[in-house]
């Protein structure tokens, strides 16, 4: 088999890996639960690339993550619940119906800017998912039986939130949709002597040597850091990742300094390493 810049080599690729007979064996033995951690890796390999502003592994990293989709597509197809055509199918069909200004005929191109329309797509597609789900034999991964919630109970306002978002974005969009009806604070004095409180409690969890508690107290800290974030038009998690490339960098400068004295970083005290950690602050 030989490379092609044709979609459906890669599709046929995955089929092949996964072939009983002839396939892979570590393929064979993945499922989607064992698969999702590396689509999520990738996904963060890709904004990486991004990040460092390196083309070549840009390209690499999205064909890696476009991997991610053929194999869910392909372990999908073979439970019998869609195919790759299918993905692509559904999200042209997206794409097309939540741009009329673009797709759309005269009259929907005159009412671009009509208010509530991006929601009321939304809601439309949110209300064919779940009817079918209730037609289908099974919409579940693991071929077990469909379990529903009662009619009257109905969805919750935060359950459209994707709970396996990195939990930094998990807290800010929950936020978000909070405080789109009203569960907000409009100044940021609460918010800081919130985090003042969640500081004063994780440590008297920390000094009461509490494992669980300085878990649950380290959480409810974070959180509230992340509503100071919100309020201030901060992204938490772009924030603590500009802090850790920061870190990253300063360290390095330190392990070039010893090594620029014949010094390692096992064998340096902590005040080479501080006086060199300052220098790189000065350095900036």
């Amino acid at each position: 088999m030989k490379p092609s810049r044709a979609i459906s080599r890669l599709v046929e690729i995955m089929a092949a890996l996964r072939d009983p007979e002839t396939g892979c064996p570590w393929d064979l033995e993945q499922d989607f639960a064992t698969i999702a951690p590396y689509t999520v890796e990738e996904a963060y390999e890709v904004a990486d690339a991004i990040e460092r502003d390196d083309a070549v592994d840009l390209k690499e990293e999205l064909g890696d993550l476009l991997l991610q989709v053929v194999y869910h597509a392909q372990l999908a197809e073979e439970r019998g619940l869609f195919g790759f055509d299918d993905v692509v199918e559904a999200i042209t069909r997206k794409m097309i119906r939540r741009h009329p200004h673009v797709f759309g005929d005269a009259e929907a191109r005159s009412a671009r800017s009509a208010k509530g329309q991006w929601e009321r797509i939304k809601a439309e597609e949110k209300a064919e998912r779940q009817k079918l789900r209730e037609t289908s034999t099974t919409s579940r991964l693991s071929g077990e039986a469909d379990a529903f919630l009662p009619a009257e109970a109905g969805p919750r306002h935060l359950d459209g939130v994707p709970a396996a978002l990195p939990a930094l974005t998990l807290s800010l969009k929950i936020q978000k949709k909070a405080a789109a009806v009203g569960f907000d604070w409009d100044c940021p004095e609460p918010i800081l002597a919130k985090i003042e409180e969640e500081l004063g409690e994780l440590s008297e969890a920390v000094a009461g040597r509490d494992a669980d508690a300085t878990e649950a107290e380290m959480g409810d800290l974070l959180f509230s850091v992340v509503n100071l974030a919100r309020y201030h038009g901060v992204d938490p998690e772009k924030a603590l990742r500009r802090c850790v490339r920061k870190f990253r960098d300063r360290f390095g400068f330190i392990e070039a300094g010893l090594a620029a004295n014949g010094r390692t970083l096992e064998v340096a005290s902590l005040d080479e390493m501080e006086a060199l950690w300052v220098a790189a602050k000065t350095a900036g």
